[in-house]
């Protein structure tokens, strides 16, 4: 028997359906704040990921599924969505547009990393990029149009983790400080934060190692070394989270694996999600667009895992589909029949019923039973090309009539008399 690849999944009906309620709330939340929907290509030219998320990141170094398209070309299947929109951003020209570009997507993502619950080498993710506007009231509304957006999901036990990054020419000067602090303590980390001390040392706050968090503990943070202008947009975003009434944790030690970002950053965690906590997160990219060949631009965004969320969140009612009517055909032999309840069937929908043809030649009392199952409101029995029997599966009459008013029939919704 052929399976699906490891750390991948078949999504089926009833998944799809709390997949589908997602999707509601998303676009229900998003554009009512006036955001517009934008899906980029599944795969990418590869220095997009290199020179937009950063060689030095895991994703870039270890995750990325890339290959060679025929024709010397290196493509890689994205592995994250910010990039893409924002190479879609620049190639499209949408700098012209009155800012702010404000645009969100629901898209599947790919990384070969270890699959584990709710963790997958094939993904999806549904996430929210402003692109023009570098003031802090961006950065809350972005915050509270995701905590809106777990909340409308019944996600449980979440929390909000912010904290600042500041510019990259303030990182600069950090990342020398905590270099020769972590070169002063190289022993007592482990062998991976070791290796990657000169190419990214602030993921060591990120580390599971035991040795390697007590050293820690002690570092510098980059928070407390803040520029004044960076400074004051931090204390604004907190003050507007505040009178939003969006709880928050201030915490130092928070870093995300891309290398883009600066100034605000932020990841929702539920305690439902035990170890591997995270359920969305994001931050301000004001260099992004500029290192992609753009002008500078501000920006900031974020995403949020499909799969985390569901995996977080209670199962919640969701809508039965309404079956208006079941068309059966009581010749299953004839084909006058058989157009019949054809066309009876088409019609039905396209006067916005929700209509079902039977197709498996059930007999008749066996169709019923499927029009119990599907809990459809009347049968539609066709005898030949006039004639049809409409049977009210709720009070089990039955009327004769023709097969052109069936439809108005079920319309009007009458009882059958």
């Amino acid at each position: 028997m052929i399976q699906a690849p490891k750390g991948t999944y078949d999504v089926l009906p009833p998944d799809a359906a709390r997949r589908e309620l997602l999707l509601g709330h998303a676009a229900r939340i998003l554009g009512a704040a006036g955001y517009e929907r934008i899906e980029t290509p599944a795969f990418e030219a590869t220095e997009l990921f290199a020179r937009g998320v950063g060689e030095a990141t895991d994703i870039v170094q270890k995750e990325m599924y890339s290959f060679d398209d025929g024709g010397g070309r290196s493509l890689t299947l994205r592995p994250e969505g910010t990039a893409p929109v924002c190479r879609a951003y620049i190639e499209h020209g949408m700098h012209k547009l009155p800012p702010p570009v404000k645009l969100w997507y629901l898209s599947s993502f790919f990384r070969a990393e270890n699959p584990q619950k709710g963790r997958y080498r094939q993904f999806w993710q549904v996430g929210a990029e402003v692109i023009g506007a570098d003031g802090p009231e961006t950065d809350a509304e972005l915050i509270v149009l995701l905590a809106e957006l777990l909340e409308a999901m019944g996600v449980k036990g979440t929390r909000l983790r912010l904290a600042s990054l500041g510019t990259p020419e303030t990182r600069v000067e950090y990342r020398q400080e905590l270099t020769a602090y972590l070169r002063a303590h190289e022993s007592e980390l482990s062998e991976e934060v070791r290796a990657r001390i000169d190419l990214n040392p602030m993921r060591a706050f990120d580390a599971s190692d035991a040795g390697t968090r007590r050293v820690m503990e002690a570092a510098p943070k980059l928070l407390e070394r803040l520029a004044p202008d960076d400074a004051e947009h931090f204390a604004t975003v907190r003050a507007l989270l505040d009178a939003a009434g969006v709880a928050y944790e201030l915490d130092p030690t928070l870093v995300r694996g891309l290398d883009y970002y600066t100034r605000t950053l932020f990841e929702f965690t539920s305690d439902a999600l035990g170890a591997q906590s995270g359920v969305g997160g994001g931050g301000r990219y004001d260099r992004l667009i500029e290192q992609l060949g753009g002008q500078r631009t501000a920006g900031i965004g974020w995403a949020a895992g499909l799969e985390r969320i569901l995996l977080a969140a209670p199962e919640q009612p969701v809508m039965s589909r309404v079956v208006d009517l079941l068309v059966v055909g009581g010749d299953r032999d004839s084909r006058p029949v058989a157009l019949a309840a054809f066309e009876v069937a088409r019609e039905a929908r396209r006067a916005g019923l929700a209509a079902q043809l039977e197709l498996t030649g059930r007999s008749l009392k066996s169709a019923l039973k499927h029009a119990d199952r599907l809990g459809a409101r009347y049968v539609a029995i066709v005898h030949d090309g006039e004639h049809a029997s409409l049977k009210d599966m709720e009070s089990g009459e039955q009327k004769e009539l023709t097969t052109a008013a069936v439809i108005p029939e079920v319309l009007r919704g009458s009882r059958l008399t």
